[in-house]
């Protein structure tokens, strides 16, 4: 999935993750593929099996302004999230699945607010 995003020219600035095992392991892989360090894999622990509206305390939170963040979490708190965002809706993401939304904001902490518009939605068996 990470090649297919960079294919497209997408680009990731910030991986954030659940610290659970295989999220943690997924961000690691997308952070190599990006060349990043998989030290640059900043672990989240409020999104282990996270509610929805922890995903956006979890952005609104963030201090700078890393571009474009990829969040590895789980279901069905990430389900949820997306479905928030855009009048986009999916039944389910998969393992890997991306989600992609674009925010208009400079400031994290606006996040809330911030108009959204969705970019699509892709996983590894599409």
């Amino acid at each position: 999935m990470a090649e297919r995003l960079i294919e497209k020219g997408f680009t990731i600035n910030a991986f954030l993750s659940s610290p659970a095992k295989r999220a943690k392991k997924t961000a690691k892989i997308f952070a190599q593929a990006y060349k990043f360090e998989e030290s640059d894999v900043i672990l989240i622990p409020q999104l282990y099996l996270a509610a929805s509206g922890i995903f956006e305390s979890v952005l609104s939170s963030l201090e700078t302004d890393p571009g474009t963040v990829a969040l590895f979490s789980h279901n069905p708190g990430i389900t949820d999230f997306a479905n928030t965002l855009t009048e986009a809706r999916v039944d389910d993401i998969p393992t890997c699945g991306v989600f992609a939304v674009k925010i208009d904001t400079d400031n994290w902490k606006n996040f809330k607010q911030a108009k959204k518009e969705f970019l699509f939605f892709d996983y590894p068996k599409a």
